[in-house]
């Protein structure tokens, strides 16, 4: 067995060993079937290890980024199986008040964590127009620049909030 073959393999394990369960338990409340479930967190640990180099040296907890793969697929999986010919209806992903208050929970952790990793003046920007909802005008005065400087910064915040986010396994199409 080779160097890397064992350090990929300690990385699967020890990935599995921390989040296995909590992944499980989870896309199990999305899809209501244990045997998929486990499916589908495999695939998410196999699209971790293809990925171990760029997770591991980001530094930030791998969680946020392991669940919302782990939804994504079973979303996936889910239309699949419902555009196949003889699905009987029941949509899963409806009505399940737990999961969408940890899909919003995740949201909210993961939205922080992105906006951590920009720059103070790209997160006061983005907090001054889009969390307490001022115009460019007030923006400005509030952060004492140009209102050019707000649009300015507000562009190129957004352009690396969508970056944070998609390395992060988010589906960015709405963030302009």
């Amino acid at each position: 067995m080779s160097k890397r073959e064992i350090v990929d393999d300690r990385f699967v394990r020890a990935l599995y060993e921390e989040h296995g369960a909590v992944l499980v338990s989870y896309v199990t409340a999305i899809t209501h079937d244990r045997h998929a479930a486990e499916d589908i967190v495999q695939e998410t640990i196999v699209r971790a290890w293809r990925r171990a180099g760029r997770l591991a040296r980001d530094g930030r907890p791998l969680r946020p980024w392991l669940m919302r793969v782990a939804r994504n697929l079973a979303i996936d999986r889910h239309r699949r199986v419902a555009a196949s010919p003889g699905y009987a209806g029941a949509d899963a992903l409806e009505g399940i008040a737990e999961v969408g208050e940890i899909d919003r929970a995740l949201d909210a952790w993961q939205l922080a964590d992105a906006l951590r990793q920009l720059t103070d003046a790209h997160r006061e920007t983005l907090v001054e127009l889009y969390f307490r909802n001022r115009t460019v005008a007030e923006a400005a005065v509030v952060l004492g620049v140009p209102d050019g400087t707000v649009k300015s910064r507000a562009y190129y915040a957004l352009r690396a909030l969508k970056l944070i986010l998609e390395e992060q396994g988010w589906g960015t199409d709405g963030l302009r």
